[in-house]
């Protein structure tokens, strides 16, 4: 064996910010979406699993809370993130905001925490949203505790629609076309300002230009808001393009 050579230490892949990402293990869409919206140079986004069930309840999302912190502990260990996200909407809204951002700082250390329902309340703030319809994946009975959430950050929600599939692997893989086919007709009156496809899981990026035309309005989704957030958090908002009026604003 030849060796050992000298070296010398450069910068890390995070010059200009570290993001963190825990995302469930049964998302196969966040981590690939999350990736195309971050800018590439100078910005280290690391990733970290959670477990979770093939099919989402009420009660399968409350046992992330226990695996919560171990999974952000995954991350690694010497940086010190600018931000971060937990990627579960229904989750988030189960267990709580403040909840999330406590277990996450437990095991991880990180300026600041997001998720997608902090998130899409930011957006909603800083669009002066406060009516939404909203388009999920899942039952009723997992939604309505988003909807409530909305309603205590005093945001409407009176358009309802579902697929109601509550397998995760179904529902990774739902058609842009079916999406933008469900918000249209769901999009029924003028009563709300804006439309939520709620899910981090539901493939959503190519369908919002779409609906935005049609509709003529925005459209906000799970993944597009949590990247949005994790941007504005770490100082990076403007440096890369996401789909929507979102980040045209």
């Amino acid at each position: 064996m030849a060796g050992p050579f000298p070296y010398a230490l450069g910068q890390p892949v995070g010059a200009r910010a570290n993001m963190g990402l825990i995302t469930l293990q049964a998302d196969e869409t966040i981590e690939y979406d999350m990736r195309r919206l971050m800018p590439q140079q100078g910005v280290g986004l690391y990733v970290s699993r959670i477990r979770s069930a093939p099919d989402v309840t009420s009660e399968t999302l409350a046992q992330m809370e226990q695996d919560l912190p171990a999974a952000a502990g995954l991350l690694p260990d010497p940086i010190d993130f600018d931000v971060v996200g937990y990627g579960c909407t229904s989750g988030t809204s189960v267990i709580g905001t403040e909840r999330i951002a406590e277990l996450v700082s437990r095991n991880c250390r990180t300026k600041q925490v997001s998720d997608p329902l902090t998130a899409l309340i930011a957006a909603c703030h800083a669009m002066q949203i406060k009516r939404l319809a909203v388009l999920s994946p899942y039952i009723e009975d997992v939604s309505k505790i988003l909807r409530r959430r909305l309603l205590e950050a005093h945001i409407e929600t009176p358009l309802f629609g579902s697929f109601e599939e509550p397998l995760e692997t179904n529902v990774a893989r739902i058609s842009h076309n079916s999406v933008f086919e469900a918000a249209c007709a769901l999009w029924s009156d003028q009563s709300v300002e804006a439309l939520f496809l709620s899910c981090t899981n539901l493939q959503t990026f190519e369908a919002i230009p779409a609906i935005e035309a049609v509709i003529n309005a925005p459209v906000l989704s799970s993944n597009q808001v949590l990247a949005w957030h994790m941007q504005s958090l770490s100082g990076l908002l403007g440096l890369h393009h996401g789909p929507g009026r979102l980040f045209a604003r």
